[in-house]
């Protein structure tokens, strides 16, 4: 095996729509630049997710100096710039009540129309304050984005063929191999064994440090192909088979930056503790 390095990174401006791949990305204390500072509620204050909606699968998101860029299937494109205004809307995001500024109308329209359900657009303000991580595995002060618990969410290449040789063996083989974009990650790491990443409780991405604070456990989300928005029974499946741990199915771990910086594709990737 040779040397861990990074592999890609993933930025998600816009929750549950695709994203990009950038070479470079900064780190901030509360997950990479620009990553899931966006997204969709309902007429609730619910946050919506491929979990309700699996056709935000298609909608990709780019981010834009003061803004972002929305388009999607059949959809004109459309440019939303970042809200300026003291207002903020209560969001409650798996539970936890978060607030948040609402986005243009223009906005509101583009993403309810491409879903055909009343959504609107919401922007996370001031990440720094306004979201702790969950007391359980945080520590004092840490802050997280509208990722769905954690700044950022590691992978393996290793991992990821493991899983697919398991998923060959099993009932639903013609599901695989899955890509890795079923899971969304930030980062994703090659040139380890594996699920090496279990054993992790401290690693360097270049020079920014991070904080292995838990395992990621899965939802049916990864069932849902990123390219057409069908839904399978992988992986899901095959982790309840060989992956559960207590509860969660487990693909992946949560990081919590430690330092800040700039990490880019091909930094090696060392295993601290």
């Amino acid at each position: 095996m040779g040397k861990a390095e990074l592999w890609s990174i993933h930025v998600h401006p816009v929750k549950a729509f695709r994203g990009f791949a950038p070479r470079e990305a900064a780190v901030e204390p509360w997950g990479l630049c620009g990553d899931r500072r966006w997204a969709l509620i309902d007429d609730g204050g619910k946050v919506v997710t491929q979990r309700e909606q699996p056709r935000l699968a298609l909608a990709a998101a780019g981010l834009l100096p003061g803004g972002v860029r929305l388009s999607a299937p059949g959809r004109e494109t459309v440019t939303v710039a970042v809200p300026h205004t003291s207002g903020t809307v209560t969001v409650n995001i798996f539970g936890t009540k978060v607030e948040a500024v609402l986005a243009e109308e223009a906005a509101h329209a583009w993403c309810s129309e491409y879903l055909g359900t009343d959504v609107r657009l919401v922007h996370l303000d001031d990440p720094g304050r306004r979201r702790p991580i969950d007391p359980d595995y945080a520590l004092p002060d840490e802050t997280v984005s509208l990722a769905d618990g954690f700044p950022l969410l590691l992978t393996t290449q290793a991992s990821l063929d493991a899983l697919n040789a398991l998923i060959a063996q099993g009932d639903h083989a013609h599901e695989g191999p899955l890509p890795m974009n079923r899971f969304r990650p930030n980062v994703v790491v090659a040139g380890t064994e594996a699920w090496a990443e279990d054993s992790w409780s401290r690693i360097a991405i270049g020079e920014v440090v991070f904080r292995v604070a838990k395992v990621c456990g899965r939802c049916v989300v990864t069932t849902t192909d990123q390219d057409t928005a069908e839904r399978g029974r992988e992986p899901l499946h095959t982790l309840a088979r060989h992956r559960r741990f207590g509860g969660s199915l487990v693909f992946g771990q949560n990081l919590v930056p430690q330092s800040t910086g700039t990490i880019r594709v091909g930094d090696p990737v060392r295993i601290l503790a």
